[in-house]
């Protein structure tokens, strides 16, 4: 075995330590792919006097990271991955659809396809050719190219999950610190407390049964809902 002298890594721990940067580098809020222009109803939620301070918003942005995420997004973004591994694209195209036909509201859809679509673009500039035919693919999502860019890149996919797990919640809490508004400390320690939860919620995904995968979270679906014609809006949901 082979040691840098200058870093300590190892040559064998070598692809692990680059899996990791590219995951960094997914789950980074430069990634160009617009999520920040997204608050998946935190927006309407503030306005409708439902979050309010830092113990609503927390409560809030935990809530759907265990019963939005962790029981829809995460066991099918695992299965995804799985099926961009063994180059399955039958199982790719069928858990798109399943996820386009369980977003509920327009902006929900609008948002996946958007975003997705934007991932899918970068990912063929950077030489991913599995992407290519994603940029006008009508079931494209976020999820989905991001599995893909996980396995283009060597990422384990429980990595992944708690990396788009981390990342879906760091947005809601950049959201929450404008729309609230909440100090910049106070964002933090909502991270800090919270995201202690992400670990479990990424391990209960790997054992969701497929009969098992679904949302609930009906304040999030209305938030959605009205939010398309809330009049004054900074976030495209």
């Amino acid at each position: 075995m082979v040691m840098g002298m200058a870093t300590g890594i190892t040559m064998t721990e070598a692809p692990h330590a680059l899996a990791l940067v590219r995951l960094l580098q997914l789950v980074s809020p430069a990634l160009p792919v617009g999520a920040y222009a997204y608050s998946q109803g935190l927006e309407q939620a503030v306005q409708a006097g439902w979050i309010r301070d830092e113990a609503s918003a927390g409560d809030w942005i935990t809530g759907l990271l265990e019963h939005n995420l962790g029981q829809l997004d995460a066991p099918l973004l695992l299965r995804l991955h799985r099926a961009w591994s063994h180059a399955d694209h039958d199982q790719v195209d069928y858990w798109c659809r399943y996820l386009c036909a369980a977003r509920e509201t327009a902006e929900l859809r609008s948002e996946d396809r958007q975003t997705g679509t934007a991932l899918a673009r970068l990912l063929v500039d950077l030489d991913c050719a599995a992407a290519r035919a994603w940029v006008t693919h009508p079931d494209v999502n976020w999820p989905a190219m991001f599995a893909l860019a996980a396995v283009h890149w060597q990422v384990p996919a429980d990595t992944a999950a708690l990396g788009y797990l981390w990342a879906w919640y760091e947005n809601q809490v950049a959201a929450a610190i404008k729309l609230v508004p909440l100090g910049q400390t106070a964002g933090q320690r909502i991270l800090v407390t919270c995201a202690a939860r992400i670990p479990a919620i990424a391990t209960a995904a790997a054992g969701c049964e497929d009969e098992d995968i679904g949302q609930l979270a009906a304040a999030l679906v209305m938030a959605s809902a009205w939010h398309e014609t809330q009049y004054s809006r900074l976030f495209r949901s």
